[in-house]
Parts: structure tokens; C-alpha cells; sequence
């Protein structure tokens, strides 16, 4: 019996299978509200037979958007388009998911086909926000350093967001603390230089990712999933590192996080990542070994025979796919022919299925 194609129960949701669809963002909202792009993007994976399609980073508050064009849940006008969309998702025997985000240092910049970098408050640009006064790159905008009444408006926009989000119909939420976006910017020293008890020792420095936590588990619902999404390291010398990581996954499975979603990098703009098949797997399956918490992982997995090797060598519980599911939403429908497990199709695909 294949490993990829065996459920997955995470608290009050049964996963069907052990592909999920990780969250990329599409730059193509206007006022953060999703449109009949976003139903189709994320519609189709579900078709396509994973079990789980997370959205992309969607934006807790104007601010917290990588672009203007980010996706949001910041107000309740957000909800409707989204109800639909997970209401679509769930038709499809999937679960719906949401990526909380906020960027930090790294918003108020140009959408990736028109060039990264700063944009201007006359091109509808805002001056962002970290813990301290460090930008991203010269190219990125110089942020502004979070006073004790921003880190209180962080942690209560991340609570409402939250709360939007269960109205909207999602059944898993993921805090976004990876990839150098603001709460990956608060764990780490290369970025967080604060001498309050938000920055310094590893336990300041954790202090408002569990703070968001708390704030998002007290208006989710205590039988739905909580994943959170980290960079396992920043691939530079003096920053947030695996062991880092080890230590704050044992935290977050005491504060009751369900899962962690593994990546790595997107701190600095000088980091140095030995890119290769499957290359941020020992970091989940460390984090799974030494404190028992279920992880995914992601990365340059492309295949079926790979990512059935990864669960059943006991390095991972979940697979999350990206770029490969932009390349072909029907992955798990031909992955599962490959494995010769039996799934069951759309009836109106049903004639293509593999015989």
C-alpha cells in the first residue's frame, strides 16, 4: 500500500492523502480580495486529487502584503470570495487551507515579473514595518522599527485574520514564520537587533511568534489543524539555524501546534543554498526525529517514487509541492497510476484514468 496515498488525521480533519498543494502567491489581487483567478488556481488543484490546498501568504493587514497585489483577509468584505472558493474545495473531497502572513521588512515591493524591489507610495507603495530599522536589500525599502502599539496590532490583526478565516470556511490555518517575512524576521539575530524583550536571547526572540500563536488559537477552533511554516535555516553565517529550529518546534508542539511546515532561507539576500533534489528534507525529518511533532516538507520534490520514499523511510508525514503542481495540476491523479494505488477521480475525468 503506498505511503503518499494513506489518510492523514490531524485533529477533526482526515487528510485523504499526504500531497498538499503548498501556498504560492499569486500577485493578483486587487485590494487583497481574491477573484475567479484565485477560484481556479486553487480549484483545480483540488481536481487534481491532493488532499490539501493551502493559499498563498494572504496578508493579515494592508501592510503586512509582500505587493499591492497581495492577496488579504485584513477586512470581513475579504470573506465572500473566499467562502466560495473553499466551499468549491471541499466539493472536491479536499480540505481548504490558509497561509496568515504579514512581510515585514520585505513588503511594499514590485510583483516578481515587473522586477522585485521598493515601490513608491505614488505607485501605491507604504513604508513597512520589522523589528528593527534593517532592510532586506539597498533595493528593498528602509522599514520602520515596531513600538510596543505595533507588536500589539501584529499579534490581534494575525487573532483576526484567524477568526475571518474559520467564517470563510478553511479548515487548516498556517502562521507564516518563514522565508524572512516578519515573524521570521523577529527569530532571527541577522534581522532582529532589539534590546527589548523582543530581541536578543532565543527566547526574546521567539516571544511574538508564540504571542501570534496564542492570538490565532484562541479564535481557532480547537478541533482544526495549526500548522506553522518555518525557515529551518537561513543559510548565513550568525542567523537562525537548525538547531534554532529543533529547539523552537519543541516549543511550539507545547504551545499546540499540530505540524510544522519546513522550509528554509529567505532571510538575507546574501544567503548561500546547495539547491538539489529534495534539499530541505533532513531539516523536517530532524525537527520529526528529536521532537515528535508531525512535519511536511517541500522542495525540488518532483516525482512520485521520491516523495513515496521520503514518508515511508519515516522522514516526513506530509509531501508539499509547489512549482510542480503550477506545471501540472493533475500530479497525485498520475502519481497514484505510478504507485498503483486506487483513488478515485472526478467522474468527469474518469475516462482518462489509467486502466
Amino acid at each position: 500500500m503506498s505511503v503518499l496515498f494513506s489518510p492523514l488525521t490531524i485533529k477533526g480533519v482526515t487528510l485523504k492523502n499526504r500531497l498538499i498543494v503548498s501556498p504560492m502567491c499569486q500577485y493578483s489581487s486587487v485590494d487583497g480580495f481574491a477573484d475567479d483567478w484565485h477560484l481556479v488556481h486553487l480549484g483545480s488543484r483540488a481536481v487534481g486529487g491532493v488532499s490539501l490546498v493551502i493559499s498563498e501568504a494572504t496578508a493579515v493587514s494592508p501592510e503586512g502584503r509582500i505587493s499591492p497585489y497581495d492577496l488579504g483577509i485584513w477586512k470581513d468584505e475579504h470573506i465572500e470570495k473566499l467562502a466560495q472558493i473553499t466551499t468549491f474545495i471541499k466539493g472536491r473531497r479536499c480540505v481548504p487551507g490558509i497561509q496568515l502572513a504579514h512581510a515585514g521588512r520585505k513588503a511594499s515591493t514590485a510583483v516578481p515579473w515587473k522586477g522585485r524591489g521598493r515601490v513608491t507610495e505614488e505607485e501605491g507603495g507604504w513604508v513597512p514595518v520589522a523589528p528593527s530599522a534593517v532592510a532586506f536589500a539597498d533595493y528593498y525599502p528602509m522599514p520602520v522599527e515596531l513600538d510596543r502599539e505595533g507588536i500589539h496590532k501584529v499579534i490581534a490583526d494575525f487573532t483576526e485574520a484567524a477568526a475571518r478565516a474559520f467564517r470563510a470556511g478553511f479548515q487548516v490555518a498556517e502562521i507564516h514564520a518563514a522565508h524572512g517575512y516578519l515573524l521570521h524576521q523577529f527569530l532571527s539575530p541577522l534581522s532582529n537587533q532589539r534590546e527589548d524583550d523582543y530581541g536578543g536571547p532565543f527566547e526574546n526572540r521567539i516571544r511574538l511568534l508564540l504571542d501570534v500563536v496564542a492570538g490565532v488559537k484562541s479564535a481557532w477552533p480547537a478541533d482544526l489543524p495549526l500548522f506553522v511554516r518555518i525557515s529551518a535555516t537561513d543559510w548565513a553565517e550568525d542567523g537562525w539555524n537548525a538547531d534554532d529550529s529543533v529547539r523552537l518546534a519543541t516549543v511550539l508542539k507545547t504551545a499546540g501546534v499540530d505540524l510544522i511546515d519546513v522550509s528554509t532561507g529567505g532571510l538575507v539576500s546574501y544567503q548561500q543554498i546547495p539547491v538539489g533534489p529534495a534539499y530541505q528534507l533532513p531539516f523536517a525529518a530532524r525537527i520529526k526525529k528529536e521532537t515528535g511533532i508531525l512535519t511536511s516538507t517541500v522542495g525540488l520534490i518532483t516525482d512520485a517514487a521520491q516523495a513515496e520514499a521520503i514518508l515511508a523511510n519515516g522522514d516526513a508525514d506530509a509531501v508539499m509541492m509547489a512549482r510542480e503542481f503550477l506545471r501540472n495540476p493533475y500530479f497525485p491523479l498520475r502519481a497514484a497510476a505510478d504507485l498503483k494505488a486506487d483513488v478515485t477521480w472526478p467522474v468527469q475525468y474518469e475516462r482518462a484514468k489509467p486502466q
